[in-house]
């Protein structure tokens, strides 16, 4: 029989199809392998094509030339200049359009990941992240700031070439809003981090743990909302990105090069997103707001069920996701 598991996190119910439960190996991608070139003429990101992207905000080099730049996101769905401006007629209500749309090219290996590449480049990346996260929250019409990755055609990404995006909103949604609410609301019944709490008891439980690391835990959710979605905590409660301490960004990039490893190599490579969900830097000693990196590997695509009710459907169960992607054997 099927079973419903309550994210307590999300506050979304999902229905465990144990009834019609795939084997995770029938998650493996089917999609033609995506081509491993160092360099690609046409593409904007390469080495070479600087004068094809807006002029640079940010830079890391070594003695061979750059390593990652960030670059104003000429395709942003929001404009970086004008005033923030709020207006209310009636019912109906606006915002101007302004935002921080801001790309950070990973790489210069045109088909490098977080998964081939090496431990030192993945923490530059974090710490890139970690800057810019930072810069453009003392930007004061920005309100939220998201730190996302699309990788592959599935997760809505047109340019191979590593990058991930930084983007700053005027306002802050109502996803985020009910989250902090559902937090707020377990801190003040039970005196303590939803978060915190989630880890400690999967720690207990074991069952959906990938990779434990010194400072940061990666495993797939009890109530996963899709096959071998992953959570990744850091173990010290800390409300805001921005307040990581660079031994824990070193830590972080291991855990995260080891997860991404096992989708990589466990799943022949699939299309994925991923998420730094943050509070802002000023939210760092919440008690009850805590930080953390979701991966949401595209592999499943919903149906009229889940838009209609609300409910995700995720046809392998999370305990199987998991001993899958520990049995992933990546090569040294």
């Amino acid at each position: 029989m099927p079973e419903l598991r309550l994210n307590l996190i999300t506050r979304e119910w999902v229905v465990i199809d144990t009834e019609k439960s795939k084997k995770p190996k029938d998650f493996i991608s089917q999609a033609e392998v995506k081509k491993k070139v160092l360099f690609l003429a046409q593409c904007p990101f390469c080495p070479g094509n600087e004068s094809r992207t807006p002029d640079e905000l940010y830079r890391l080099d070594d003695e061979t030339g750059w390593k990652i730049r960030v670059v104003p996101n000429k395709f942003g769905r929001l404009s970086r200049e004008g005033e923030k401006i709020r207006c209310t007629l009636g019912l109906k209500k606006r915002a101007s359009g302004i935002g921080i749309s801001e790309i950070v090219i990973e790489s210069p290996i045109h088909s490098h990941t977080i998964a081939t590449m090496s431990l030192t480049d993945t923490v530059k990346v974090l710490q890139t992240y970690r800057d810019r996260f930072v810069h453009t929250h003392q930007d004061p019409r920005v309100e939220h700031v998201i730190i996302f990755k699309n990788y592959g055609p599935a997760s809505g990404t047109s340019i191979t070439h590593p990058h991930s995006q930084i983007v700053g909103i005027p306002v802050i949604p109502m996803e985020i809003r009910d989250r902090i609410s559902s937090y707020m609301r377990f801190f003040d019944e039970n005196g303590g981090c939803l978060v915190c709490q989630t880890l400690d008891d999967e720690l207990k439980d074991g069952s959906r743990i990938l990779f434990t690391t010194e400072h940061f835990v990666s495993f797939v959710p009890y109530a996963a909302l899709s096959p071998f979605h992953i959570w990744v905590y850091p173990k010290r409660h800390s409300g805001s990105f921005a307040d990581i301490r660079s031994e824990e960004l070193q830590d972080l990039a291991k855990n995260l090069k080891s997860t991404m490893s096992s989708l990589y190599y466990g799943l022949e490579d699939p299309d994925l997103n991923y998420i730094i969900r943050s509070s802002k830097p000023s939210d760092a000693d919440s008690g009850y707001q805590h930080w953390y990196l979701s991966i949401v590997p595209r592999v499943w695509a919903g149906s009229g069920f889940e838009l209609g009710s609300g409910i995700y459907v995720n046809p392998l169960l999370p305990e199987l996701s998991a001993e899958f992607l520990r049995s992933v054997t990546v090569p040294e």
